[in-house]
């Protein structure tokens, strides 16, 4: 059984594609930032409103491994999980799956991992914060059972 996932779906436009007409490599990091936002928004809104409040989630690290192409007009479904939280810093991973025609999640074309510091500004500097309560219980949900192994 796996654990559940935050998911986010995208469907493809041309300018997202590069002249051969497959998806650009840079918008795979666009797109976890869209579902990293998403997730924000629907499940830790008080996130949100601490954002403009002093609040910093400073990406540090992102990547992504590229397993198959994507097009324009293909559905892709990202799917977040929580990999690891360690002090002030987030660590999720992100699976991208293209969307069958019957609507369900089908064949891996890439995974990604970004990692995240709860910063807050204070005097004009940012110094490290403790993720926030809200944030936390909500991540908690997507945790993966093995943190940092990934099976393809």
């Amino acid at each position: 059984m796996s654990a559940p996932v935050y998911r986010y779906r995208h469907r493809v436009t041309f300018d997202e594609t590069n002249l051969v007409g497959n998806v650009y490599f840079a918008h795979y990091a666009h797109w976890q930032g869209h579902c990293r936002e998403h997730f924000l928004a629907e499940q830790a809104p008080s996130v949100l409103a601490a954002l403009s409040d002093g609040l910093a989630l400073v990406t540090v690290s992102m990547s992504v491994e590229f397993y198959a192409e994507s097009h324009a007009f293909d559905t892709v479904e990202i799917e977040m999980s929580l990999v690891e939280l360690n002090g002030n810093r987030i660590t999720m991973g992100f699976d991208y799956r293209r969307v069958r025609t019957d609507g369900a999640p089908g064949e891996l074309i890439a995974r990604g991992r970004q990692t995240v510091a709860v910063m807050e500004r204070v005097d004009g500097r940012l110094q490290p914060a403790p993720v926030p309560a809200d944030l936390a219980a909500a991540l908690a949900v997507y945790r993966r059972p093995a943190a940092g192994v990934w099976v393809r």
